[in-house]
């Protein structure tokens, strides 16, 4: 056990543990953090992504130890001080994008992210951005909806 200091949603948090406890663990575990989700456990459906740095990545697998250093944002952190939803968050429920919500802190953390880089994508940037993200229960059209119209908003 060591202690490592993490920046998240903002806060720093001293957190005893293990350095190659996942990433995931530690933000669900000890901080209560329940946004990123638990879903494969092999970073490929997409429910574990936070922000790092600014880029979307899955936390699943990561050790704690890698990221020690690196701005990480949650689900919970994308809403601004006055608790005003981020506009990828206002755009998902304006399009009604989440049905299960398996993959819905996926779609997301990575569609901020895909914002950030490209904020006026077209479908096939869109789609490029939100890959490593797995919805099953077929709301991809409504979705894209959302990506767009939180990209409209961001102008």
């Amino acid at each position: 056990m060591v202690l490592i200091d993490l920046h998240v949603n903002g806060r720093v948090f001293h957190i005893d543990t293990d350095p190659a406890t996942p990433l995931l663990y530690v933000l669900r575990n000890q901080l209560a953090l329940n946004g990123p989700r638990y879903g494969c456990g092999l970073q490929q459906c997409g429910a574990c992504m936070v922000l790092i740095d600014g880029r979307a990545e899955p936390g699943c697998m990561l050790p704690v130890q890698a990221v020690k250093n690196k701005k990480i944002v949650t689900l919970e952190g994308l809403a601004n001080s006055n608790n005003h939803l981020h506009p990828v968050q206002e755009a998902f429920v304006q399009e009604q994008a989440a049905q299960c919500g398996y993959c819905l802190n996926g779609m997301v953390i990575s569609a901020v992210s895909l914002l950030d880089q490209h904020p006026n994508p077209d479908d096939a940037t869109i789609r490029a951005g939100l890959q490593r993200c797995l919805c099953r229960c077929g709301t991809q059209s409504r979705i894209m909806k959302a990506v767009k119209l939180a990209a409209a908003k961001m102008k």
